[in-house]
């Protein structure tokens, strides 16, 4: 019987969506690819200059060799900012030696105008540095910086060259690497790269020329830092430091650039050959080039110009084999296209590309094809195969190259790396054939309903079964040669219209692919429920281009009644988000309104609110009410008329809060007028007083 996975699974129907974007993935996926257009706008992107000035001299010389090495013409225009930083560095006697390094070295790039006197204020705090240098940093910017001028001067040398090389090799360690100062006993191979870039320096600044046998010594201790040398499963090379006092820790990147810098400075200055194996050099160039497009400038710079020093180095220089794409379709009869470059994506040596064999994926069987050339298209650049054997179907293969260099004197020069395995996925159409559904009766095994299914376009079937029949799905599934193909996913899902889910792996025999369901012994996989449950079948593939997730149709399940033990359904899960959905509409019932009194007695009670208002009048009457004492004088008088009024105000307020205010509304406006009542009533008050006090004294 087919085996029913737990419901839990049905979170796993989501690899198969991921499976449709497989293919798009692996059509940027490669091996190892050249510097491309990529990182050039990258570079302009992370060396956007704020507010037209980088940050230090050291970032402007990194976005100046960055932009130089990678021939970017559209670039920010640093170079006036830099020149006058070099201008104002150089000219300074308080600049650090540091800065003065770093405008040494823009000054490279840019060829700003500097004096003769300024440069040998320059060489003399430089000398004096070299005698005063008592850290690796202090020699390799002191150093450094002579050298600078030396490409720019050309007669600068180091009266004692063999005591200050001997001097820097005072910071080496027995394993390889270098301390930074005699006081740190921490060693690291970031150190080892400036001592070598160092000793460069000193070895081209000697006259006359140094003791062979130093440079000797120094060859063996490269060989030694090359034995700590880390290595990835992919074949990338690289160095890392492990201290145990982080605070001058360099990262992998830092650390390799360091070591490629001071290798090839070193061996362009040396007449002996390195002993560092080729294979090294180009896991090196695949190191850098697998970082991908860094994010942060100095990783940028220290990636490109790494690159820049291993494409231009005398010990081996990289050939990178990459493929535009590792996704072949035999539909659509894609060409196999190979390209050869240096690591900044160079034209390579005249060459031959060779495709050796190509392997099924997991397996130990022999080739598939037999070796064969590529041949090269002049208009791309390009080593193609038209035509892929027809021993290659749709599937995963590991296909191996080989590079073959034309000229004898070329082996010497470049590194290719043997036979390159690279993998890559043949796509194709599937063909699905002779698709049906049935509904079966479960004693005979007789074909009770049947129809086909398109699984190509759309389908609507409508089935009903009982716990005593079965529903099978079958279908066939054909590569583009004609082989049976057997894909990642094939399942058959059934959703109740309750949500509950429940997905069935569909086998198969060669060729043809089957699923029975027996709903009688599903009846408790199901929890005994009946009703609607939809049909939905997936056939999934990395290399199947027609892979697909299709609504067949439904079946209307008749199943028993549960016993009163068994299993309920699992709680479907609660969308997190439907707590902020529209809420369910509140009605309220209100209590039916009591029976109002008749319209004559209410009239009736509206006349008695007014006696009082009546009796109030005849009582001012009746007193002799007059305006005899209302003041003459324009202040007074005008008090006396805002009393007045105020006093209207509040009546009227009464009145309207039987019409029309609520109790609050009233209170509001009462506090208010209260407020000025009592304080115009107060200053009428004392005008009488006063005026009656006049009158009682005369």
């Amino acid at each position: 019987m087919p085996t029913n996975l737990n419901f839990e699974m049905a979170r796993s129907l989501v690899g198969f969506t991921v499976l449709l974007l497989f293919l798009s993935i692996c059509e940027s996926a490669s091996f190892f690819q050249p510097i491309s257009d990529s990182h050039r706008s990258a570079a302009v992107e992370l060396f956007s200059p704020d507010h037209g000035s980088l940050k230090s001299l050291e970032e402007t010389y990194e976005a100046l060799r960055t932009f130089d090495v990678l021939g970017i013409e559209k670039k920010p225009d640093v170079t006036a900012t830099a020149c006058r930083l070099v201008s104002e560095t150089v000219g300074s006697s308080s600049s650090t030696l540091k800065n003065v390094f770093y405008a040494l070295k823009a000054n490279s790039i840019v060829k700003c105008k500097i004096n003769d006197k300024a440069y040998q204020g320059i060489i003399t705090r430089l000398n004096a540095a070299v005698d005063g240098a008592s850290s690796l940093p202090d020699f390799y910017y002191s150093v450094g910086g002579l050298v600078l001028v030396k490409g720019s001067k050309g007669d600068v040398h180091l009266a004692d060259a063999d005591g200050i090389f001997r001097s820097v090799k005072a910071f080496r360690q027995s394993d390889g690497r270098w301390r930074s100062s005699s006081s740190n006993p921490e060693s690291s191979a970031f150190a080892a790269g400036i001592a070598l870039e160092t000793l460069a320096g000193v070895v081209s600044l000697a006259s006359p020329e140094l003791d062979q046998s130093l440079i000797s010594t120094l060859n063996n201790d490269i060989s030694k830092l090359f034995d700590s040398i880390e290595k990835y499963d992919d074949g990338a090379l690289y160095f890392d430091d492990k201290l145990v006092d982080g605070h001058d820790h360099q990262g992998p990147l830092a650390t390799t650039s360091s070591v490629v810098r001071g290798l090839t400075a070193f061996a362009a200055v040396t007449d002996e050959r390195l002993n560092i194996p080729s294979n090294k050099i180009l896991g090196l160039a695949n190191f850098f080039l697998g970082i991908g497009v860094p994010g942060d400038a100095k990783d940028l710079f220290n990636q490109i110009d790494s690159l820049a020093c291993l494409e231009s180095n005398r010990v081996s220089i990289p050939l990178i084999l990459s493929l535009p794409s590792t996704v072949l379709s035999v539909t659509k009869e894609d060409l196999l296209q190979v390209n050869v470059n240096t690591v900044l994506g160079s034209n390579a040596p005249p060459l031959t590309v060779k495709l050796v064999g190509v392997f099924t994926s997991g397996s130990k069987a022999a080739s598939l094809v037999e070796s064969q050339e590529l041949v090269f298209d002049d208009g791309t650049g390009m080593y193609n195969l038209k035509n892929l054997p027809k021993s290659i179907d749709v599937g995963s293969y590991t296909f191996v190259f080989e590079i073959v260099l034309h000229e004898l004197e070329h082996e010497k020069i470049y590194i290719t790396g043997g036979q390159k395995k690279v993998p890559i996925f043949v796509s194709g159409l599937i063909k699905i054939e002779n698709a049906e559904i049935a509904v079966l009766d479960s004693d005979l095994g007789s074909i009770e309903t049947q129809k086909k299914l398109d699984l190509a376009g759309q389908n609507a079937v409508s089935l009903s079964a009982n716990h005593l029949q079965k529903l099978r799905v079958s279908f066939k599934l054909t590569t583009p040669h004609g082989l049976a193909f057997k894909p990642h996913q094939a399942l058959l899902k059934l959703r109740h219209e309750s949500k509950v889910e429940h997905i069935f792996v569909v086998g198969n025999s060669g060729k043809q692919f089957e699923i029975v369901l027996n709903f009688l012994g599903l009846v408790e996989k199901f929890f005994y429920l009946s009703g609607r449950y939809d049909i939905e079948l997936a056939v999934g593939d990395a290399v199947m281009e027609n892979s697909l997730l299709l609504a067949i149709g439904h079946i209307e399940l008749d199943l028993p009644e549960p016993p009163e033990k068994a299993t309920r359904p699992p709680p479907q899960p609660v969308d997190p988000y439907s707590r902020y959905g529209p809420k369910a509409e509140i009605t309220h019932i209100f209590r039916a309104p009591e029976k109002r009194p008749p319209k004559e007695l209410s009239l009736a009670f509206l006349g008695l609110t007014f006696l009082p208002l009546l009796g109030f009048l005849i009582g001012l009457l009746l007193l002799g009410v007059n305006l005899k004492n209302f003041p003459s004088n324009a202040v007074p008088a005008t008090f006396a008329t805002l009393f007045h009024v105020s006093i209207g105000a509040v009546l009227s307020l009464y009145v309207l809060f039987w019409l029309k205010l609520d109790l609050f509304q009233t209170l509001k406006l009462l506090g208010f007028l209260g407020v000025i009542l009592v304080l115009v009533g107060h200053r009428v008050l004392s005008h009488l007083a006063s005026t009656s006090a006049k009158l009682k004294s005369a």
